[in-house]
């Protein structure tokens, strides 16, 4: 994964609705996420605004870590940690940043994810709980 996964990777909750015509390549990555392949994210932007949908900034990003014996298997695991420790109402992410520590035995990856949001409509309200409710358009 570590190969595959790189500054401006996106990343789908698995309920996330895309404009009817989307049908991006995705492969699982941790529970209840996706990983968009081969776009970044400031591609995927101008295609959803290209069909009149909204790719929206949050603030609020996650930093988790994670051990393994390999590159790879730390990043999987800190990823994972990391989409987990996203708000639950927003259903996209962005990666920041990946940062690899290296011993002897094993290695320690820091991953840091951006919360993102595809939506139709251009207003986004929160809910009291912190989920955003998606408003129609004027």
């Amino acid at each position: 994964m570590g190969e595959l996964v790189k500054r401006h990777s996106v990343f789908l909750r698995k309920e996330c609705q895309m404009p009817a015509h989307f049908d991006l390549a995705q492969q699982p990555c941790a529970d209840n996420w996706t990983m968009v392949e081969q776009i970044e994210a400031p591609v995927l932007d101008t295609m959803i605004r290209h069909a009149g949908w909204h790719f929206m900034h949050l603030q609020g990003s996650c930093s988790r870590s994670g051990f393994g014996l390999t590159c790879d298997n730390a990043t999987h695991r800190a990823l994972g940690r990391a989409l987990k420790g996203l708000k639950m109402g927003f259903n996209a992410a962005e990666l920041e940043s990946v940062k690899v520590s290296t011993y002897p035995i094993f290695q320690i990856a820091t991953v840091t994810v951006r919360s993102r949001h595809i939506q139709e409509h251009a207003a986004l309200e929160m809910t009291a709980a912190g989920h955003p409710r998606t408003l129609p358009a004027r």
